[in-house]
């Protein structure tokens, strides 16, 4: 089963990557009840979160807000940003025109003051980033003192694994970039991520003053089996490879 929605592909010579303007709409209608985002991220990252009634979250890369709604849901204080202007428009139309929603780069200093947060979420959002020592910094900041992190990134040894299948010769223990297409609503996109070893992901989180509270990977949501029955694994969980997912404290 593949992990992501696309094919292995380089991006041709001065292609646009990563633009989700370009394909927001049907990304976003497409993954309300998707298995990769409706019925394992989404769900993993809201029962990593817990309790959250009463705190008050940033969900970076927030997209068309569909974790912002359901731990709005739950209770919390939601804020979110993201750099695709058009999920923007998308995530307030569905959290309304009073939501805390900006458009804004993990990759800059961010328009938020120190200590402004309970719980940080950055779901699938830094295996776009080469290098995580100031975007960890920056969200170190805007955490209070003892505040979550809760992030998932692509697996490493999926990618390894999705890499070999395709031909890549790939050393697990590199940073390195690798990319695909993904189509949607007729669109082609040309998406480009970065991986790392495991060590790498631990050493990062702590130097940038964090605690690592829970390493999960978890299986699909109740229903996925019935829903995705060619899809999952024949075994008692259907736990599949795909993202890993931790839950940070902020020392």
């Amino acid at each position: 089963m593949p992990f992501v929605p696309g094919t292995s592909a380089a991006p041709a010579d001065g292609a646009v990557v990563n633009d989700y303007d370009t394909f927001a709409e049907a990304y976003s209608a497409v993954n309300e009840a998707s298995l990769i985002n409706g019925y394992y991220t989404r769900p993993a990252i809201v029962d990593l979160a817990g309790d959250v009634a009463g705190q008050r979250i940033l969900d970076v890369g927030c997209g068309s807000g569909p974790i912002s709604a359901a731990l709005r849901d739950r209770g919390a204080t939601v804020a979110g940003f993201d750099s695709s202007a058009k999920m923007v428009e998308l995530a307030r139309k569905r959290l309304g025109p009073d939501a805390d929603l900006r458009i804004a780069n993990l990759g800059q200093p961010l328009p938020y003051p120190d200590g402004a947060f309970d719980v940080v979420i950055a779901a699938l959002v830094l295996h776009y980033l080469r290098d995580w020592t100031a975007p960890l910094a920056e969200l170190r900041r805007i955490l209070k003192p003892g505040g979550r992190l809760i992030v998932a990134v692509d697996h490493p040894f999926a990618v390894a694994i999705q890499e070999r299948e395709a031909g890549h010769k790939r050393d697990y223990f590199a940073t390195y970039n690798w990319s695909e297409e993904w189509t949607y609503g007729g669109h082609t996109a040309h998406m480009s991520f970065w991986t790392r070893p495991l060590h790498a992901m631990i050493d990062a989180f702590t130097a940038a003053g964090f605690r690592i509270a829970v390493v999960s990977e978890p299986p699909p949501a109740p229903g996925a089996r019935e829903l995705f029955p060619d899809r999952l694994p024949d075994t008692p969980s259907g736990a599949f490879l795909c993202f890993l997912f931790f839950v940070l404290e902020a020392s």
